[in-house]
């Protein structure tokens, strides 16, 4: 069984910064993609950032240059520092990973999802 937990969410002013992280655990053969996505109230998920086993990094136009995606596969583990942060960013974030997994077939899985707050 595979799971993904975020942590760092948490209640912020405006201008100041959080560091999600999400960890993969289960058996668990390789990672391809792994990224964030975030659902506002009343607004669809969308994509924040990605990183691909290759190495490409993609972000969303509203945070480039604000947040940063990395990712340590030797501790299966995505991170997003987040700087600079508005109110509008405000949404419920969400990791996702692209993986190989020992004796299944899925290869899609996300997380619970961790709130972030930003107040004006």
């Amino acid at each position: 069984q595979v799971q993904l937990v975020e942590s760092g969410g948490g209640l912020v002013q405006a201008g100041g910064s959080l560091r999600l992280s999400c960890t993969a655990s289960g058996r668990i053969l390789s990672i391809n993609d792994m990224g964030w996505h975030r659902q506002a109230p009343g607004k669809q998920r969308e994509l924040v950032a990605s990183a691909t086993s290759g190495g490409r990094i993609n972000y969303a136009e509203s945070v480039k240059g604000r947040f940063t995606i990395s990712r340590d596969d030797a501790k299966n583990t995505v991170y997003l520092q987040m700087n600079s942060l508005k109110p509008e960013d405000t949404a419920v974030y969400y990791c996702n990973a692209n993986l190989r997994v020992l004796g299944s077939i899925r290869n899609y899985y996300w997380g619970q999802g961790t709130q972030v707050t930003v107040s004006s």
